[in-house]
């Protein structure tokens, strides 16, 4: 397996990725779309999710395909920019057809960026025209790091970002992931220098540095972003302020339940890169679609779930690495001459 020509999730022939953000509000939104629907599904393994329109996506469900997928920052706020892609979508005459009526399926997913420096105090919700300036911008390159759903993103202890990867298999399918990683967990060993996901890296994606020489890690689980965000506010901090949200995707023909164990095998990718990952307090959540362009036998799927996680670990750590610093932010961004302890 090898990364495909971008290195991102727009390698899945057909997948257009739109970003929208507001320096100012420190916030964005990032949908994923395609000239046709396609199939999907989810799996969500944290304990604080925030959702839209997910139900319809389990096996049993009677809607087949989807027309877009939203992550958007904004928490609960956020779930509207699915509203603002359904504008964008229905303009375009897509979406389910009942009769005269036309209906966009967008489910979506949120992070919670509401504590990290930028200016909430909007007159009204901006997430709608942000998820419609995405989707009205979607194209097959887009740029991670401060971008789209990761603009805001925060880590426990460094800016969290976008991230994106891909890879090609030996059979000719393409399998990608897209990540916006804001996690209570950390995405670095003691010291920033050393990602969790390293092990999985490609040719330098996200520093080259290579794993910790150290043994006995994960048990520092000092939070410089609780402490952040807890001089903020002057106050406690209430538990429901992180979540690593992403969507998988492939060029393989899947049904809904194939694309199910597609998400929950993905998982495994944030666990890699993560620590600690699926709290009670993260609302860890992952998408897959399939666009069903290219063909494959049914034993491909083991070789599709596990290059998701591949994917999705990687993504995570080009997240990060590509994160860039703004004024007022609560965190620093990651950087190569870190010195460890």
């Amino acid at each position: 397996m090898q990364p495909g020509p971008k290195n991102l999730i727009t390698d899945v022939a057909g997948l257009l990725v739109g970003n929208a953000q507001d320096r100012r509000l420190k916030s964005g939104t990032t949908v994923v779309t395609a000239d046709k629907p396609f199939t999907a599904a989810v799996h969500v393994m944290g304990g604080a999710p925030g959702t839209r329109e997910t139900d319809l996506l389990a096996p049993d469900k009677s809607v087949a395909q989807v027309d877009a997928l939203v992550l958007s920052g904004g928490s609960a706020f956020g779930l509207d920019a699915c509203s603002g892609v359904m504008d964008g979508l229905h303009k375009a005459g897509r979406g389910f057809r009942l009769g005269p009526a036309v209906i966009p399926i967008v489910p979506g997913a949120i992070l919670f960026d509401l504590l990290n420096g930028g200016n909430k105090d909007w007159p009204e919700n901006p997430y709608r025209a942000l998820g419609l300036h995405a989707f009205d911008h979607a194209g097959p390159s887009f740029d991670l790091g401060s971008h789209g759903a990761g603009t805001g993103a925060t880590t426990a202890t460094l800016k969290g970002g976008l991230g994106s990867a891909s890879l090609v298999l030996d059979s000719g399918v393409t399998v990608a992931a897209l990540v916006a990683a804001n996690p209570m967990g950390s995405v670095t060993t003691r010291g920033e220098r050393h990602f969790w996901a390293a092990p999985f890296e490609i040719e330098g994606e996200f520093g080259g540095l290579g794993p910790d020489p150290a043994s006995g890690l994960g048990r520092d689980l000092d939070s410089r972003k609780l402490r952040a965000m807890r001089n903020l506010i002057d106050g406690p901090v209430g538990d429901r302020t992180n979540t690593t949200i992403a969507i998988v995707a492939t060029d393989a023909k899947l049904s809904k339940a194939q694309c199910q164990r597609v998400a929950t095998a993905a998982h495994d990718g944030i666990a890699r890169a993560i620590v600690p990952a699926h709290t009670p307090v993260d609302g860890d959540l992952v998408f897959a679609l399939a666009t069903g362009d290219a063909t494959s036998e049914d034993e491909a799927l083991a070789d599709i779930c596990h290059a998701a996680a591949l994917c999705l670990s990687r993504a995570i750590g080009r997240g990060i690495f590509h994160a860039t610093p703004e004024d007022n932010d609560v965190l620093p961004v990651w950087c190569k001459n870190t010195p460890s302890p």
